[in-house]
């Protein structure tokens, strides 16, 4: 009942839960001392009245039962102290690890697990964990020890009647293992659907200006509807089973309970049991099964954190990238016999050899599908390649500390984030010591500075994702970040889609500078762009079919010379049909 790789997860606050559970067994004890206070005045008071020889007694156990209270409350503001104490603690270093394996993970950090799911599992999923941790897992221990030391302290009352009440006890552990398997598969679907719905409802709302483009809002609320709807009908099943089980459970506990209270008023019926001993196990008799009835309860919370937690669990088995921790010595990256594939079914990549020089403009163009992406994917570390070896200043990049590696590259892509900041602190995240002259300096280059200082200045604030920047302003603000940056090696992957020919010829000019002393990367669907190359790698299907600069690939007359002739001729004809 207790997953040892969840309690694994709790480190050093494992201790918590003992002292949570020592502190459980002295309220046990607190209660059974008010208990026996109560029965003995009763007994007092019943056989001698508060007066005479025996009224000192009364008083001691009237002292007694005071002092019992007050450890009994001592102890309970002491658990729920401790429970807090771990639960914010386990929250906390939780919540701390999921964030060193995003980091670990770099930039293959949403590969297995889907931008929704992560933050499910690192807010709602650590929530459900908590619960676990907190109710669960005390609960538990003190569910199991509480019913032997009621049953060493009654045997001594009356050894049948004790025997019958433990002998009752495991009736409720075999009520929750009956239920275990069953609702183990439903929390597991509850969590399944709870994460599918999260994913559907975040791509919902990113795509949300699509789908009222074409008109597919009402589809898509209908898809959501559908999901919801299944998601309502597996919440019901986990009600259903909760309220059986403690049904079960309560069926249990109050019939042990009125066994033992029977055997307890026969006993004295027979005369071979005093009242005050019956009434004092007829009292204890619901002590034997409460512990366990609060196990029972805290079982089904601890389902559903048992799913969260095996999310979390297969988040944290995801492998880490390897890395050394050697400095890279110069700035030349090479590509060596690198296979690759997704699914190992079909080489996506197939025994690539590339090289990129300290200095110049390398281009990788090709077809869609040929492979050019995985390339990068793989020089930014993201991906590790089946077989081949990925090389940056003549040591393999398991060999070089991440730190190292990184230090030297930079990357430009399509969709290369903007934060929801002012230009200032984007600026800042390339370079945290650059100065407004330098910003500006880079800004002029991309022909952003007149915008800038028209539009707030470094103050103005971009929205989340440079929503009040156009497509082509966005781009040439993020290849000015970049050479804030000053690395040596520039990886720019399609840097130079979907936007406007200006955009396109002021970042290519750029780009074709930036090559004059740095390492240049250029994946470029349109060829035009890297006609100046120093060198060109040709793909198709996964295999560097050329190599070369233009001038050459087109004497070769080859798969590259076709694909620049037909996209020439397409740009030609929709510049005369534009005309």
């Amino acid at each position: 009942m207790i997953d040892k790789k969840l309690l694994y997860l709790l480190g050093d606050n494992k201790k918590d839960i003992l002292y949570t559970v020592a502190w459980m067994i002295v309220g046990l004890f607190a209660n059974l001392m008010i208990t026996a206070c109560i029965c003995w005045m009763i007994y007092l008071v019943s056989e001698y009245g508060t007066y005479g020889r025996d009224a000192e007694y009364f008083l001691f156990s009237a002292v007694l039962g005071i002092m019992g209270m007050a450890v009994r409350y001592g102890a309970s503001r002491r658990v729920a102290r401790l429970k807090d104490i771990l639960g914010r603690n386990a929250k906390k270093e939780l919540r701390q690890k999921i964030y060193h394996k995003i980091v670990k993970l770099g930039t293959s950090s949403t590969e297995e697990m889907s931008m929704a799911g992560l933050t499910q599992i690192s807010m709602e999923g650590v929530e459900q964990l908590d619960l676990y941790y907190t109710s669960y897992i005390p609960q538990f221990f003190y569910a199991m020890l509480s019913p032997f030391i009621l049953f060493f302290i009654t045997v001594w009352i009356d050894w049948r009647v004790a025997l019958v009440l433990l002998a009752c006890v495991p009736l409720i552990p075999a009520s929750i293992v009956a239920v275990s398997r069953y609702a183990k598969k439903i929390f597991e679907k509850y969590w399944g659907k709870y994460t599918s719905m999260g994913d559907g409802f975040l791509d919902s709302v990113q795509g949300l200006k699509e789908l009222k483009i074409f008109m597919a809002d009402e589809a898509q609320q209908k898809k959501m509807n559908n999901a919801s709807e299944e998601f309502r009908k597996i919440t019901m099943k986990v009600l259903v089973m909760q309220l059986a089980s403690t049904t079960i459970m309560d069926l249990v506990a109050y019939g042990g309970a009125g066994i033992g209270i029977a055997f307890s008023v026969l006993k004295v019926a027979e005369g071979g049991l005093s009242p005050f001993l019956a009434l004092f196990l007829i009292l204890v008799a619901v002590e034997f099964f409460l512990p366990l009835r609060a196990f029972g309860a805290a079982f089904h919370v601890a389902m559903n954190g048992v799913s969260a937690g095996n999310k979390i669990l297969s988040f944290f088995e995801i492998s880490n990238p390897i890395w050394g921790e050697e400095k890279m010595p110069y700035t030349e990256w090479k590509l060596e016999n690198v296979n690759f594939s997704y699914d190992d079914r079909r080489d996506v990549l197939k025994n690539v050899t590339m090289t990129f020089p300290g200095k110049g403009m390398t281009s990788i163009v090709g077809e869609s599908g040929c492979g050019k992406s995985t390339v990068v994917q793989i020089l930014l570390g993201g991906i590790r390649p089946k077989s081949g070896s990925v090389v940056g200043g003549g040591k393999k990049l398991e060999e070089l500390s991440r730190e190292s590696y990184y230090e030297h590259l930079a990357a430009v892509s399509y969709n290369t984030y903007i934060f929801n900041e002012t230009v200032r602190q984007n600026f800042k995240l390339g370079n945290k010591k650059v100065s407004d002259e330098e910003i500006y300096a880079a800004l002029e280059k991309v022909n952003l500075a007149g915008f800038i200082r028209e539009n707030g200045g470094l103050d103005k604030k971009i929205m989340e994702d440079g929503a009040n920047l156009s497509g082509g302003q966005k781009q040439r603000l993020a290849l000015a970040v970049n050479l804030v940056a000053d690395k040596d090696m520039y990886v720019f992957d399609e840097a130079t889609s979907n936007i406007d020919v200006e955009s396109e010829a002021i970042i290519m000019k750029n780009i074709k500078e930036l090559s004059q002393s740095k390492a240049v990367i250029v994946i470029s669907h349109r060829l035009a762009n890297v006609v100046l190359s120093d060198k060109i790698y040709y793909m198709e299907t996964g295999e560097v079919k050329e190599q070369g600069n233009h001038k050459e690939l087109m004497d070769k007359n080859g798969g590259y010379a076709r694909l620049f002739m037909t996209q020439k001729e397409l740009e030609e004809g929709y510049a005369e049909v534009s005309a």
